[in-house]
């Protein structure tokens, strides 16, 4: 804690709660950091410019992949191409993004965290270091564009989660209901 140099006070000085705050967050810093940096890949991976870059690469190889144990030597050509090329695209555009980024630094980050993310924009990231998630992506691409993928979307119902309220009464409803409520209303009541 820094000395009080104003003589009296009985508290301390608004640098020492930030002082305390900023050595207690240095975690939620690094962790914040990683958040954004993700939140800009998954924005860079959904915008067309990486679509068509990914799709033309992938058009142009993915032929040469087979779904077998063994392994082509030219996949690991097409894994390192892969890999300097999407990861460039990326590193520039999060340099843009984000002034002062370090790629070296976040692919650290991603190692140490690797164990507890999962999702699509982390699967990509793999495809750069893990060569089976790399294979697995051409893969299922060949298959799309040979027409071998099981299309899931006719057997899909949609049904409403909440029970449909009863509808308005039609007017020949409405009309019924009224001349009923005339008809009791003019019968006579028995003593009360």
């Amino acid at each position: 804690m820094a000395a009080d140099k104003s003589g009296g006070g009985d508290g301390p000085e608004p640098m020492d709660f930030q002082e305390e705050e900023l050595a207690s967050s240095m975690s939620s810093v690094s962790d914040t950091k990683f958040d954004i940096t993700i939140g800009h890949i998954e924005d860079i991976i959904m915008e067309d410019g990486f679509q068509t870059l990914q799709r033309d690469f992938m058009e142009k190889h993915y032929e040469h992949f087979e779904d077998t144990d063994e392994n082509k030597f030219i996949y690991t050509d097409i894994h390192k191409n892969y890999t300097t090329l999407i990861e460039t695209y990326i590193d520039e555009q999060l340099r843009s993004r984000m002034p002062g980024f370090d790629m070296d630094e976040f692919a650290k980050q991603l190692e140490k965290r690797k164990e507890s993310l999962d999702g699509e924009v982390f699967e990509m990231l793999y495809t750069f270091t893990d060569f089976l998630t790399f294979k697995e992506l051409f893969l299922d691409y060949k298959a799309d564009k040979e027409g071998r993928t099981v299309d899931l979307s006719c057997g899909i119902m949609v049904t409403p989660l909440v029970e449909a309220q009863p509808s308005e009464p039609t007017a020949a409803e409405s009309q019924q209901g009224a001349s009923s409520a005339e008809s009791s209303a003019s019968k006579p009541q028995g003593d009360q």
